[in-house]
C-alpha cells in the first residue's frame, strides 16, 4: 500500500490515556489511514521515529492569538512547543461580531487588555467582517498553520449593543439590549463560534481605567448569554471566563452552576494558593459535584509559575522611580544598556537608586534567575530564588540583579513567580481530573512575558523530570481530553481515520529553550518568543508544519466550526 506519510516505529501515545505501544502510522489525505505493523507498506514521505514517542497534537484552551495570526499565520510560539490546534478568543475579548465604527476601540481595548499595539492590530489585519461567521471566513483565508477554534467575545458584543454604557459599573442592559445581546451570541455560534468568552476579572482595563465590557454584568445577563451558547450549539457549547475570585468568590461561583446547570461546558483559568493546600481540597469537592450528572466544570492553568520577565529587553521593576533606570530603559537596544551597565558610576547610580526605591525588597524571593546554560534553570527545585542567591552571596538583590544582568551581557531574565509559585499546591490542583495543566497565553502581554513553552515545560519537567502524571496521562490532558472540551471531531487521539495532527518527539531531549525579545511586529513591534528542543516534527492535516524546531512554511490550518453536541 502507498501512503503520503508513515511515521515509523514510535513509541505512541495515543491521547486517550491507554499506555503506550509501538506502532507505526500511515497518514493519506490528511487523515490517519493505518496504525500497526507497516513494514510491507511504502510512502511518499517516511519519518523514523525509533527511540521517540508520537503523540497527537496538543490542544491549546487559552490562547490570545485573534490579532497576531493576521501578520503571523505560523502561530509562534505555540507552533514550536507541538500544539496544532489553538482556541482564540479567551477573557471576553475578540474582534468579532463588530460594526466599522468600533475596530478601532476593539483594537485599544485588545492593546490595554493582552498588550498587543492596537496600531499593530488595525495595519495586521484585514477587517473585512461584520458578523462572527465572516470573521471566522477571514481568518481561514489568512491560511493559518495550525486549526483554530474560536469564542465570540462579551466585549465586543456588549459594546457593540451597549456602547459607551457598557462598561460603567453598577450599569445593566436593558431588555431591548439583552435580547440583542443575547440574539448576537446565538448568531455567533450558529456561524461557527464553539461558545463564548467573558472576564470579570478586574485587572483587564480599557484605556481610560475602567474594566472591559462584561465584567460587571449581573447574573441575568450571564444566564441569558449561557442559554444563547446551548440555543445556537446545543448542550456542551463552551463558556469561558476569567474571574474575580478575590471580591466576587460567591458570584463567580453561581455563574459557574448556573451554566453548567444550564448544559454549558463552563471552563475558567484557576490554580492554587500559598496558604495551606491552596484551595485543592475545596475546588475537588466544587469540581466533582458539578461534573455529576453529565455537566461540564474544566480549569485551566500554569505549567511553570508566571506572571513577567523582568530584565534589560523591556520590563525592570525600578523605572517607576528611579530616573536613573528610566535612563537606561530608554536607551534604544539592549546593547546601549549593557554598554552603560559597563561604567562603574552609572552601574553604582543604577543599585544606589534600585536599593533606594525598595521594589525588591517584596520581588526578590518570587524572581527567578533562568540562567544562560543550554536550558533555562526554572528552578522547580525552590534553591534559586534571587533573595536566595543575594543572601548567599551577602549582596543586597539589586546588586546581585545588576550583576548578573551585565554578565549575560543583558541575555538573562527573571521569570516573576506571581501566578503558580507554590508548587506542590499547584501541582496537587493540575491532578485533579477536571484540570488542563497549559496556560499558555500565546499571543498576549508578548512584550512583558511569554508561557506559550507550557506543553514542553509541562511533558520535559512536570512529567520526565517530577512525575506530576505518568507520560501517559500528561499526554491525555492536552490531547484528547483538550479535545474533548471542546467538541472536537475526530482529533485529540491517534485513530485510524482520524485527523492527522501529529507530533513525534524525541522524549529524551525534549526541553524549552530561552525566551528571546525580539521585534518582529508590525510598526517594530517587541515580543518575546520562546523555541523548544526535541520536536522532530509537528504535523497539522498530514503536513509537517513545524521540522527539527523550524517552520517548513506549510500552512494547512483549518478554521473549525462544527463540534460534537450532545
Amino acid at each position: 500500500m502507498e501512503y503520503d506519510l508513515i511515521i515509523k516505529g514510535g513509541k505512541v501515545v495515543d491521547g486517550s490515556g491507554a499506555v503506550a505501544m509501538n506502532a507505526d502510522i500511515a497518514v493519506s489525505n490528511g487523515r490517519i489511514a493505518r496504525m500497526g505493523d507497516l513494514s510491507g507498506d511504502t510512502a511518499s514521505r517516511t519519518i523514523d521515529a525509533t527511540g521517540k514517542v508520537v503523540t497527537p497534537g496538543f490542544v491549546d484552551l487559552h490562547t490570545h492569538l485573534d490579532a497576531q495570526v493576521g501578520w503571523d499565520p505560523m502561530m509562534s510560539s505555540s507552533s514550536y512547543h507541538g500544539v496544532t490546534t489553538a482556541l482564540i478568543g479567551n477573557c471576553g475579548v475578540t474582534f468579532a461580531p463588530c460594526s466599522e465604527k468600533n475596530h478601532r476601540y476593539l483594537a485599544e481595548l485588545m492593546e490595554s487588555v493582552e498588550d498587543i499595539a492596537a496600531d499593530a492590530i488595525m495595519d495586521g489585519l484585514p477587517w473585512n467582517w461584520r458578523s462572527y461567521g465572516e470573521y471566522l471566513d477571514s481568518v481561514q483565508s489568512l491560511n493559518p498553520a495550525l486549526n483554530i477554534v474560536g469564542l465570540a467575545g462579551h466585549s465586543s458584543i456588549r459594546y457593540e449593543v451597549m456602547g459607551d454604557r457598557s462598561m460603567d459599573e453598577g450599569v445593566q442592559a436593558d431588555d431591548r439590549e439583552l435580547r440583542q445581546i443575547a440574539d448576537l451570541v446565538k448568531t455567533s455560534v450558529e456561524e461557527g463560534a464553539v461558545g463564548f468568552s467573558t472576564s470579570r476579572f478586574l485587572p483587564h482595563t480599557v484605556p481610560d481605567g475602567r474594566c472591559t465590557p462584561g465584567t460587571w454584568a449581573d447574573l441575568r445577563e450571564i444566564k441569558a448569554i449561557q442559554e444563547a451558547v446551548i440555543a445556537g450549539g446545543g448542550v456542551g457549547g463552551v463558556f469561558q471566563s476569567a474571574n474575580d475570585f478575590q471580591t466576587r468568590r460567591e458570584i463567580e461561583m453561581q455563574i459557574f452552576e448556573q451554566g453548567t446547570d444550564l448544559g454549558c461546558q463552563v471552563l475558567f483559568s484557576g490554580g492554587a494558593g500559598q496558604k495551606g493546600d491552596g484551595g485543592v481540597a475545596q475546588w475537588q469537592d466544587f469540581f466533582a459535584r458539578h461534573n455529576e450528572g453529565g455537566r461540564r466544570l474544566n480549569g485551566v492553568c500554569h505549567t511553570r509559575p508566571s506572571g513577567s520577565f523582568f530584565g534589560l529587553a523591556q520590563l525592570s521593576p525600578f523605572v517607576r522611580r528611579s530616573s536613573a533606570w528610566k535612563e537606561l530603559m530608554a536607551l534604544p537596544t539592549i546593547a546601549d544598556r549593557v554598554a552603560a551597565l559597563s561604567d562603574d558610576t552609572t552601574r553604582a547610580k543604577l543599585i544606589a537608586e534600585g536599593i533606594e526605591t525598595g521594589e525588591m525588597e517584596k520581588l526578590a524571593p518570587m524572581l527567578h534567575p533562568f540562567g544562560t546554560g543550554e536550558t533555562p534553570d526554572l528552578d522547580f527545585d525552590q534553591k534559586a530564588s534571587l533573595a536566595q542567591l543575594a543572601g548567599q552571596a551577602g549582596k543586597d538583590p539589586v546588586e546581585v540583579y545588576v550583576e548578573r544582568l551585565l554578565a549575560s551581557e543583558g541575555r538573562e531574565f527573571f521569570n516573576l513567580w506571581m501566578f503558580g509559585g507554590a508548587l506542590e499546591n499547584q501541582w496537587k490542583y493540575m491532578q485533579l481530573p477536571w484540570v488542563v495543566p497549559m496556560l499558555g497565553d500565546a499571543g498576549a502581554h508578548v512584550g512583558f512575558f511569554t508561557d506559550t513553552d507550557s506543553p514542553t515545560v509541562l511533558l520535559s519537567e512536570l512529567v520526565r523530570n517530577h512525575g506530576v502524571y505518568t507520560l501517559e496521562e500528561g499526554v491525555h490532558r492536552i490531547t484528547g481530553m483538550s479535545a474533548g472540551i471542546l467538541g472536537l471531531k475526530e482529533r485529540g487521539e491517534l485513530r485510524e481515520g482520524w485527523h492527522a495532527d501529529i507530533n513525534v518527539i524525541d522524549y529524551d531531549n525534549l526541553s524549552t529553550c530561552h525566551p528571546e525579545y525580539v521585534n518582529d511586529f508590525p510598526h517594530g513591534g517587541g515580543r518575546f518568543i520562546v523555541k523548544s528542543r526535541g520536536y522532530d516534527a509537528t504535523i497539522v492535516g498530514g503536513a509537517v508544519v513545524v521540522e527539527n524546531g523550524e517552520h517548513t512554511g506549510q500552512r494547512p490550518g483549518q478554521v473549525i466550526r462544527e463540534f460534537q453536541r450532545s
